[in-house]
């Protein structure tokens, strides 16, 4: 059942007069502590103290290891380091991303998965393992950092701005995911982690677990008098996941109640999964003299999830192909334009037992050899090679009171609470014995191709992508000049990545062509906001028993995602790093080149739309189509020491992110009117559709950064101000394209035209992106002595957009934009105890959700505030000691994941409950 209404109200709203505020705040507190460090300097000086090392371990050394990378980049980024190893503060790197300034997480299936950077989306940035960049999961280039697990990384480090020698610079930003350098750790060590994990909602369907563990073991060590090192890892995790879900179809204006916007119908699911994953890496590093070194690292994941949803759907308004006397609204009260609450009468159901399974192996290798050829010149060779191969299966299966036109209809009735969620209240129980039948209740699918109607839908689907990167470069150093070196290269990359739609796909009908048949139900499942149960069967089961027939789907919109995209891009770059000084103020930086050469290609099928065509109806034919192109992208990057310990840095650049890929492909639904075969005129074409654009070039922006950075004494802490501007000189949406279908076959009918206009991505005009950004990072002790172990991190960032996206309305949301993003982690750490709470912000936003057949559907999604919070304690001496002991919450509140369409909140589309998560373990250090 859903929880109750939350009565907080979100007492945490983010403005930006909170960040004058905490500025202003921030600038106060750091005037005091210069003061009360000079007076504190010239008392030890004239007592002549005896200085004793302070060893900072656990969750403030990893703060102070991600400040110090900060503060000595010439670049702006941002930072994670470990805590120890196999200990990053977070459960996974998406969850760890999101607690940077300027970086916002989008939750899949109660998960942190994919990353905006500076209010861009995922595909606007770069992820490299090691300094190379990875091939995606997804559907597209975002890559899903959930594959990552958290146990294996040393750290991350975001590049804000981009430098010529950067491999892989994004648009938004550039996240290297960095494993462990065996040589430069130093000693030997054996770490091991568990943790058991359960959600607190018990299960809602009975064959998936409720509870599941996480366990790692990492090895470090040197040898041949500390030339060698190894370091191996392996992670594993099964976590359960639990999810009420609730999907309204849509809105339409009904007249009965004065135009007010009501549902057309909505599906109610207890969704269960289980996530399985393992992962491994290995690092062979050789350091035979100061003068070179090899390493060679190796990355596997193996990424698996089933997901279990029993589920009701109830089509209401307007009546759906008289399967059924026509439903009525028979009591409504309407508010605000939107019907909150009435009774629907008669309703058919149509129940689901349905599946959803991902398997994917993600393969990671790399080669880097670097030596000093001279004192003045040093080379590298890095090679890198990146695969995944990923599958679905999606099984859904229809049952009901009886088949079209017949069985028990329903009377329902609907409320809507505070949040937007309906609570449904029906006369039929669904659990009944023998009250349900496999068949197709609202009879839908073209009767010419299933009789009876579509008893169900297969799905499957295969994403493989492949990645080689090769790297060679030099660098010179000098003494001319505030010039301190140079470094030049060149780079080779090229990508493969297909998504198949395999023969599996299709409709499910019954092998002797019966309406309905009896189903033994293996068991009984209650589903969420009000439903009463549904007898269930194993979907898998039931699809291997062979009482289904598969009808091949051959309309056009499912072939033309058959495709496949290919990239080889060269890429030199010359950087001239800079190491001087301003009167009395050190500078530092770089300046340079990058040239970058593309030349892209894609195949792809063109098929005919239409409801459940024959495979010769559909007209098939192969597509294909590319494009070359070169950008000049120089950068430029400044660090002034303005006063010890603080800087102000500068970066402007030219930078690109390459289209979508699926965007690219060359694949396309094809409208075909024989009737209009004769007409000469393209305004009545016979000719139309949609689909993807092989020739599309890549978003260009030019920007500029500016930060301010103050880096406490001691270590503890810092504060941040940065602003960044980013013109986007293009961007990519779809508009109506004029296509040449000369290749395109049309049987018996020869049309007069053979152009039409066909929707697609293209190149347009871009806008303006801008930002402000605030962090403070603060030790207790620096403000009193009696705070020692407390601190605090706050950071915010204020984002706005000028970019219509074809629209001609500048207020259009950009993907992965969240005006305002902060977050606020507490934490308290002595004597070997340690605790943190997080708040992590981020306002509405346009996101990326699962549509029909898995197919990525933009989505408005509503502001959202997650709270965790962690307790430890470890063992500094006796015979315990390298042992801790973990107690960790995640989604404390259980914050609901919601969506909205029609641009109003009211209109709420997806409304899901995840519950909070809970792990109990330990870690041990040796």
């Amino acid at each position: 059942m859903p929880k109750a209404a939350k009565t907080s109200g979100r007492a945490f709203s983010f403005r930006p007069n909170l960040l004058s505020l905490a500025v202003a705040t921030a600038s106060g507190l750091m005037v005091a502590q210069a003061q009360a460090q000079q007076n504190a300097d010239e008392e030890a000086a004239e007592d002549d103290p005896v200085i004793e090392e302070v060893l900072v371990t656990g969750f403030r050394r990893s703060l102070q290891d991600a400040m110090r990378i900060k503060r000595d980049s010439v670049l702006i980024v941002e930072a994670i380091s470990a805590e120890d190893i196999g200990k990053l503060p977070d459960n996974s790197i998406a969850e760890s991303l999101t607690r940077l300034t300027g970086l916002a997480g989008q939750r899949l299936n109660g998960r942190q998965q994919v990353i905006s950077i500076r209010g861009l989306a995922p595909d606007f940035s770069t992820a490299l393992l090691n300094g190379r960049q990875q091939v995606s999961s997804g559907d597209n280039r975002g890559v899903e950092f959930d594959q990552y697990p958290s146990e294996l990384m040393s750290g991350v480090v975001v590049y804000k701005t981009p430098s010529a020698s950067l491999s892989g610079q994004g648009l938004a930003g550039t996240v290297d995911m960095r494993t462990v350098n065996p040589l430069e750790h130093g000693e030997r060590t054996i770490a091991a982690n568990f943790r058991y994990v359960w959600n607190q909602e018990d299960a809602l369907n009975p064959e998936s677990p409720n509870d599941g563990e996480r366990y790692s073991l990492a090895y470090i060590d040197q040898f041949a008098d500390d030339t060698l090192g190894v370091a191996l890892g392996y992670s594993h995790i099964s976590s359960p996941g639990q999810r009420q879900i609730q999907d309204v179809w849509g809105f339409q204006n009904y007249a009965g109640a004065g135009g007010a916007a009501l549902m057309t119908g909505a599906v109610v699911k207890a969704q269960s999964s289980v996530l399985d994953r393992d992962g491994l890496m290995a690092v062979l590093e050789y350091a035979p003299s100061d003068r070179f070194t090899s390493k060679t690292d190796l990355y596997y994941s193996k990424f698996e999830e089933t997901t279990l949803s029993r589920q009701v759907s109830f089509p209401v308004y307007p009546p759906w192909n008289g399967a059924y006397p026509g439903v009525q609204l028979t009591t409504y009260q309407a508010e605000d334009g939107l019907v909150t609450s009435g009774t629907f009468e008669p309703v058919k159901a149509v129940l689901g037992n349905n599946l959803d399974g991902r398997d994917s192996d993600l393969w990671a290798l790399g080669w880097n050899l670097t030596g000093d050829l001279t004192d003045a010149w040093s080379a590298t060779l890095d090679i890198g090679y990146s695969t995944i191969d990923r599958t679905d299966l999606i099984l859904a299966f229809n049952s009901g009171t009886g088949q079209r036109g017949e069985g028990a209809l329903d009377t329902l009735s609907f409320t809507r609470d505070e949040e937007g969620a309906l609570i449904y209240n029906g006369r039929l129980d669904y659990s009944q014995p023998d009250l349900t039948v496999l068949t197709s209740p609202m009879g839908w699918g073209n009767r010419n191709v299933v009789p009876n109607g579509q008893m169900g839908y297969v799905n499957q689907r295969s994403i493989d992508d492949e990645l080689v990167q090769i790297r060679l470069s030099a660098e010179r150093y000098l003494e001319f000049g505030p010039v301190s070196g140079v470094q030049f290269g060149m780079q080779y990359d090229e990508r493969t990545k297909s998504h198949v739609i395999t023969d599996e796909q299709g409709f499910l009908d019954f092998v002797d062509g019966s309406s309905s048949k009896p189903f033994t139900s293996s068991g009984v499942v209650a589903v969420p906001f009000g439903i009463s149960g549904i007898n269930t069967f194993d979907p898998l089961e039931t699809y291997n028993s062979g009482i289904y027939k598969r009808i091949p789907n051959w309309h056009g919109g499912v072939l033309q995602n058959d495709w496949e995209v290919n990239e080889k891009i060269l890429l030199g770059y010359a950087q001239f790093n800079i190491d001087s000084s301003l009167g009395a103020m050190p500078v530092t930086g770089n300046f340079g080149l990058q040239v970058v050469s593309t030349d892209q290609s894609s195949i792809g099928t063109g098929a005919r739309n239409g409801q459940n065509l024959t495979a010769a109806a559909a007209l098939q034919a192969e597509v294909t189509g590319g494009a070359k192109y070169t950008e000049y992208l120089p950068s430029l990057n400044l660090s002034i020491e303005v006063a010890e310990q603080r800087f102000i840095r500068l970066g402007a650049a030219r930078t690109l992110a390459r289209a979508r890929v699926d965007d690219m492909r060359a694949g396309r639904a094809v409208n075909f009117n024989p009737s209009l075969a004769t007409s000469g005129d393209l305004r009545n074409s016979p000719w139309g559709g949609q689909g993807g654009n092989p020739v599309l070039k890549p978003w260009v922006a030019n920007s500029i950064d500016l930060s301010f950075e103050w880096y406490f004494p001691d270590g503890l802490g810092y504060m941040a101000l940065a602003g960044f501007y980013k013109d986007l000189r293009t961007y990519i949406y779809e508009r109506s394209i004029l296509v040449d279908f000369s290749d395109f076959p049309t049987g018996d009918v020869q049309p007069v035209l053979r152009q039409g206009f066909v929707n697609r991505p293209d190149n347009g005009e871009g806008g303006e992106l801008k930002g402000l950004e605030f962090t403070l990072s603060v030790s207790g002790e620096m403000l009193a002595p009696a705070l020692q172990g407390f601190g605090a991190v706050f950071s915010a960032s204020l984002t706005e957009s000028e970019i219509d996206r074809g629209t001609g309305d500048p207020s259009t949301p950009l993907p992965g934009l969240s005006k305002e993003v902060a977050n606020l982690t507490l934490y308290y750490e002595r004597g070997g105890f340690s605790a943190r709470v997080n708040n992590n912000y981020r306002s509405d936003f346009l996101g990326e959700v699962a549509g029909f057949g898995a197919a990525r559907t933009a989505r408005s999604m509503k502001s959202e505030r997650l709270l965790d919070a962690q307790v430890s304690y470890g063992f500094d001496t006796g015979r315990l000691a390298g042992l801790t002991l973990y107690v960790q919450g995640t989604n404390l509140t259980d914050e609901p994941f919601v969506t909205y369409v029609n641009d109003d909140k009211s209109h709420v589309k997806d409304y899901q409950l995840y519950g909070r998560t809970w792990f109990v373990g330990l870690s041990y250090r040796y």
